[in-house]
């Protein structure tokens, strides 16, 4: 079964990204709380097409494969969202949803600001350094305290993976550019 009478089969977006994971009820008109993946949840906000996954744990989900919520608000509330949708008219039906992963299309986002990134945008991307060094490719970010921390990934001399930490802050980073695909760092590979 890949449609409720509630909320249509959907294909998720050529460009989805997933963005946060639906949790409990809230209230009893349909809301429902959502947890952001990240601590400011400008994606999640800006688009009322919302394109949801069953959870793989947890209680049953009431669909199966991918679903398109049609969002009617949300917004931030204590260390959560919450949010109500057209198809969900009661507590029963937002509890149907509890564990689903939301994805959102990422042409849905709201344009960064000069020198503001979105995480998303940075994997995958080269990282060198001014002498023009290959110190690996970002596999990920990781926000340690005041700042956010550049994880990439390596092969070192013998071959064998390896992570490098570089902090993102403009300290370090010279250059982002997106459309080449590459991070320039003041940084070298022995640090």
């Amino acid at each position: 079964m890949n449609e409720t009478p509630l909320l249509p089969a959907a294909s998720l977006p050529h460009d989805a990204v997933e963005v946060g994971r639906i949790g409990q009820a809230w209230g009893v008109k349909g809301w429902f709380k959502v947890f952001a993946h990240s601590p400011e949840p400008e994606a999640l906000l800006a688009t009322r097409d919302w394109f949801l996954q069953a959870a793989t744990q947890g209680p049953k989900s009431p669909f199966t494969g991918t679903v398109h919520l049609a969002v009617r608000e949300a917004r931030v509330h204590g260390d959560a969202l919450v949010a109500s949708a057209e198809a969900i008219a009661d507590r029963s039906a937002a509890e149907g949803l509890r564990g689903a992963r939301v994805f959102v299309s990422r042409a849905a986002f709201p344009a960064p600001a000069d020198d503001e990134f979105y995480w998303v945008d940075l994997i995958g991307l080269a990282v060198r350094n001014r002498e023009g060094q290959a110190l690996g490719t970002v596999k990920g970010l990781m926000p340690s305290g005041p700042q956010t921390t550049l994880v990439l990934e390596y092969a070192d001399e013998e071959g064998k993976p390896r992570e490098r930490l570089i902090p993102f802050v403009s300290a370090f980073v010279d250059r982002v550019d997106l459309p080449g695909g590459c991070i320039g760092v003041d940084w070298q590979a022995d640090y």
